[in-house]
């Protein structure tokens, strides 16, 4: 099944999307650190990039992240690709993501896993990440990454939204609609899609919460279906999402979202990407909603850029080159130049982007979605996705909607 599906996408046409000079000629820019990120990852047809690289304190990264291809860092790689005019790159990831749609070693429903395994994928169902554990005498896996989030499967689908626009592959479309299908199947509640599920196969635990980010990718997804495909299933997705987006906007700021028993979040819980994408998202989003890019400055901002939560701890770099984006939608290209300079003392030698500005940066949430103990930090070490953020603002592309900020 691999070999036929894979070569037609392979084959399709994708001159047709201009390259932009201006972008990926800069020596040392985020767009040609991608490009370079092809060179240490074996591939042909397809390929998942490996999220991070070790720090430079280390000689190899921790087991669970050793081989991690975070599909939320690879989708995004998959759009910044294509603002970068580099859509021969994007095909290589995107072809990975449209055959572990249609190819899971236990479910054969459409969804996507969190993460797979970096590297060439050969002709069986994408493996997933995991290690061997000598202690234990087991081959290990993570059972965060084993899960889907519903977030991810929508970044899934505006990757290969993004793509499709890009050669007009219709089987990259096919593959966007499974996505969002399973999403509207799988996690809608009538109020908003729930969080998706965790855990080891086959028996995965549903995530009953509801997160406002997600709720944006997932709106994003369905409203570009709608709009290319005209069915109503899109409009409904994109309005149920739409309505929980209303729902947890707080006066001048947006909650996380829901607690497992449905009551909106503690609202001292705080994250910058959910200040900034629903307005990035939505194009006729209320005036009032940009209001919160002002409480992210007032709450969330340290010198040179911004934090993830409120606690101030040192720069989040991927949050802060989504700034610098969400800058350019408002129509501050001041400031956006600005933080776009504050970041270049975040390339690493490899050109990628550190995660973050200080050796250990807290979030105040979990690694597993189930609990609530605040364990989840990210550290100084090159990283996949915070590059393609810089790549973006850069490009002046808004991956939510497929177009250029004019």
């Amino acid at each position: 099944m691999r070999s036929a599906f894979v070569t037609m996408l392979a084959g399709a046409m994708i001159a047709s999307f201009p390259a932009n000079a201006a972008v990926i000629s800069q020596p040392g820019s985020s767009c040609a650190a991608l490009v370079n990120a092809f060179a240490s990852q074996p591939h042909d047809r397809s390929v998942f990039l490996r999220s991070y690289q070790p720090a430079d304190d280390e000689t190899q990264l921790p087991a669970p992240l050793a081989s991690s291809a975070f599909t939320y860092d690879n989708a995004l790689a998959v759009i910044a690709l294509v603002a970068c005019g580099q859509p021969k790159y994007a095909t290589l990831i995107g072809n990975a993501l449209s055959f572990a749609v249609r190819n899971d070693r236990s479910f054969g429903d459409g969804r996507i896993r969190n993460a797979y395994r970096a590297g060439a994928v050969a002709e069986q169902a994408p493996a997933l990440p995991g290690w061997w554990d000598g202690k234990q005498n087991i081959w290990a896996e993570d059972a965060a990454q084993d899960g889907t989030s519903i977030g991810n499967v929508a970044w899934a689908a505006l990757a290969l939204l993004t793509l499709h626009q890009a050669n007009g592959n219709a089987g990259l479309l096919d593959d966007a609609r499974r996505l969002i299908d399973w999403a509207i199947e799988n996690t809608a509640t009538g109020e908003g899609f729930h969080g998706g599920f965790h855990g080891y196969d086959p028996q995965q635990v549903k995530l009953g919460w509801i997160s406002t980010e997600h709720n944006v990718d997932v709106y994003a997804a369905a409203t570009w279906l709608a709009r290319l495909t005209g069915e109503r299933k899109y409009r409904d997705a994109a309005a149920q999402a739409n309505w929980f987006i209303e729902r947890a906007f707080d006066q001048d700021h947006f909650l996380l979202g829901t607690k497992p028993d449905g009551s909106l979040a503690d609202s001292a819980m705080l994250a910058l990407d959910v200040q900034l994408w629903p307005w990035m998202a939505l194009a006729d989003a209320p005036v009032a909603w940009r209001s919160a890019l002002h409480f992210a400055e007032r709450h969330l901002a340290v010198d040179g850029g911004f934090d993830f939560n409120g606690d101030r701890d040192g720069i989040w770099v991927e949050g802060t080159a989504q700034a610098a984006l969400a800058y350019l939608i408002a129509g501050d290209s001041a400031r956006s130049a600005n933080l776009l300079k504050s970041l270049r003392s975040d390339r690493a030698p490899s050109g990628l982007l550190y995660a973050a500005r200080s050796p250990r940066l807290s979030t105040g949430l979990s690694i597993d979605p189930t609990k609530t103990e605040a364990d989840f930090f990210y550290f100084r070490r090159p990283h996949l996705g915070a590059t393609a953020w810089e790549a973006l603002a850069a490009a002046r592309w808004n991956p939510f909607t497929g177009r250029k900020i004019e």
